[in-house]
């Protein structure tokens, strides 16, 4: 018979990939003959059968033990996986990428703390908090002073009100990692929307990269005064929002109306620019198009945005979508009919006049333009004709995105946008 233990074996090299070498040795030299059965035990049964299977990472496992213990006030056991979490063990060991880091950083700590207020209780999460600090500080972690008041949630950002009128509400989120941010984006919205649209490429742009979302005049917590409004007037909105938060030259990415909004941008104030991105918009509609705009200005005075509800979802979202996301499009349509009617007539006028066609060969910044394969509103010879006019434009067309190709294809969208950021 083989002597070779291999469970035993497997469960000491997990357990000391995941609490290092250090330790084990520390615990392993105390064994004698009261306790070593129980280490024989829990080596096997916690560190091979549980810490050794293959459907979790150990990253995520030690997540798990972290919230376990602190749900349960299980403090000596918290602490040892919680500086364990920090340092990362040894380094080496379960399974495939045995040497992938493990460790979890501090503001990845504070996540499961803030989860298990919320199901373990705060006392428990209180602890754990007071514990956490402790070690961090222990393990030179610097933790500069900051108030409460100012501590700001990760996934909406700072909410702030610009100077002057109209008033634009904007988020900004600075990057997550805490280094200097190479670029930062200014995302910009579509007709009937708000700043909410760019949550998800928002949040994923600002782990390393400084984002300001902004509701246009006339939408979300911005000023609405009255109509009409002009594309020009929108510009000039988006240039005293940068030029007030000292922004330097931004990547502008705008979807629909943002996108015309950072054509007018580009053309009127280039310096404020290092990038732009315009996706599903137009540079102009032509007769029919500007007759058709004129019909839907016509039923929102006479009905309200209700009468046009209905047929922007139609226009906003793919056939599957509606029918398998019909959550989401209920969402937005509530966002659609809660919006100010001054503020869509007005923005509505502006979109109906653009005509920026002729002037876009003065565009002198990199730009890509984005349009979705199935996206009626700005069908994509509208791209084309932006792509093929601004020089060295680059297109990226997206398949199964209707017109706000951000919500129904945001992995493309954010893929697209990543890859043309890589080449400035």
């Amino acid at each position: 018979m083989d002597p070779y233990d291999h469970d035993l074996e497997r469960g000491m090299r997990n357990r000391r990939a995941i609490l290092g070498d250090a330790w084990v040795d520390k615990s392993v030299a105390n064994a004698n003959a009261f306790n070593a059965d129980f280490q024989n035990f829990i080596t096997r049964y916690a560190w091979n059968d549980v810490w050794g299977r293959p459907g979790l990472d150990a990253k995520t496992r030690r997540i798990i033990v972290l919230a376990i213990t602190c749900a349960l006030g299980r403090w000596e056991e918290y602490e040892l996986h919680l500086r364990a979490a920090l340092t990362g063990g040894s380094g080496a060991g379960l399974g495939a990428g045995d040497h992938a880091d493990t460790r979890l950083t501090p503001d990845e700590v504070k996540e499961v703390l803030m989860q298990a207020a919320i199901y373990a209780g705060v006392p428990a999460a209180n602890t754990g908090v007071v514990i956490a600090t402790r070690l961090l500080r222990e393990l030179g972690h610097e933790l500069p002073p900051l108030a409460a008041t100012e501590a700001v949630h990760p996934g909406t950002g700072r909410s702030r009100r610009s100077h002057g009128s109209p008033a634009l509400h904007y988020t900004l989120r600075e990057p997550r990692s805490g280094a200097p941010a190479p670029y930062t984006f200014v995302l910009s919205h579509a007709l009937g929307c708000d700043a909410s649209l760019w949550d998800e490429l928002a949040n994923a742009l600002a782990a390393q990269h400084r984002v300001i979302c902004y509701d246009h005049r006339g939408h979300g917590d911005s000023d609405a005064p009255p109509g009409p409004y002009t594309m020009a007037a929108l510009a000039q909105d988006a240039e005293r929002l940068l030029a007030e938060l000292q922004t330097g030259p931004v990547i502008w990415v705008g979807l629909s109306l943002g996108g015309m909004v950072g054509q007018e941008l580009a053309l009127r104030h280039p310096e404020r620019l290092k990038a732009l991105v315009i996706a599903n918009s137009s540079s102009g509609l032509g007769h029919e198009g500007r007759s058709a705009w004129q019909q839907r200005i016509d039923a929102i005075e006479h009905g309200g945005l209700e009468a046009v509800a209905d047929a922007a979802m139609q226009r906003w979202f793919s056939e599957s979508f509606r029918q398998t996301q019909a959550a989401t499009v209920a969402r937005w349509r509530r966002r659609v009919v809660s919006t100010p009617v001054a503020g869509y007539l007005g923005a509505s006028q502006a979109v109906m006049h653009m005509d920026s066609t002729a002037r876009l060969p003065q565009i002198a910044v990199p730009t890509l333009v984005i349009s979705g394969n199935q996206d009626q509103g700005t069908p994509l010879a509208m791209s084309q004709t932006i792509a093929q006019a601004v020089p060295n434009a680059r297109l990226v067309v997206i398949d199964g995105a209707a017109h706000l190709s951000v919500l129904e294809q945001p992995g493309a969208f954010e893929a697209a946008v990543r890859d043309f950021i890589g080449g400035l």
